[in-house]
């Protein structure tokens, strides 16, 4: 009995010091969890980055937008100048007979397609701040007195006199109805002139 009790406790204690099976899928290796964790972080840094782009193209005003589009205006318009000599080039060795047709004329068009847009986009951009330009100079000469769009509450007499939004806003919808009233009689008037006539 005691032999078997005692081959029992040394089974059990070798069965204790026997180390467990690692399996090599369960066990972190280090490398591995460096590379997950870089990787991750490269993700968040990339998402910060089009966040900041997201935020900075919003910021943007319609003349930087022009400005960041002639880059792109000029790297286009450079394609498709060379896919035109190109073009020029295959067509004059198809004419001569030398060479076989090709689709070059396809990537002419779609370089062309490319640089009508950004045309567009800056023709876009400009006209919107033209009309920004004609809105604010009228705003100046009829409105005198500044804004400030970003106050709700009332602006102390240190800064200045200014409008804040809500009272820039009454002021407005008043001048339109005014306006329309005016409209009003002007027509009432010219419609009892032509009927008196």
């Amino acid at each position: 009995m005691m032999n078997i009790s005692s081959m029992q406790q040394q089974g059990g204690m070798a069965m204790g010091q026997m180390p467990q099976p690692s399996n090599p899928q369960m066990a972190p290796n280090p490398q591995q969890a460096q590379q997950v964790q870089q990787q991750q972080a490269l993700q968040q840094q990339q998402q910060q980055q089009q966040q900041q782009q997201q935020q900075t193209q919003e910021k943007l005003d319609n003349i930087s937008k022009v400005k960041s589009l002639v880059g792109p205006l000029r790297e286009s318009l450079a394609i498709a100048l060379k896919t035109a000599a190109n073009t020029l080039t295959q067509n004059s060795l198809v004419d001569v007979g030398s060479s076989k047709s090709t689709d070059s004329d396809h990537r002419f068009n779609k370089n062309m397609e490319e640089f009508y847009s950004i045309c567009d986009q800056i023709e876009l951009h400009l006209k919107t701040s033209l009309e920004c330009l004609s809105q604010n100079a009228s705003s100046v000469r009829y409105f005198p007195m500044p804004v400030m769009p970003t106050r709700t509450e009332a602006i102390p007499a240190q800064e200045g006199p200014a409008l804040t939004y809500p009272q820039f806003l009454m002021t407005v919808k008043a001048q339109v109805s005014f306006l329309r009233e005016i409209h009003d009689a002007l027509m009432t008037a010219s419609n009892s002139l032509t009927s008196n006539e």
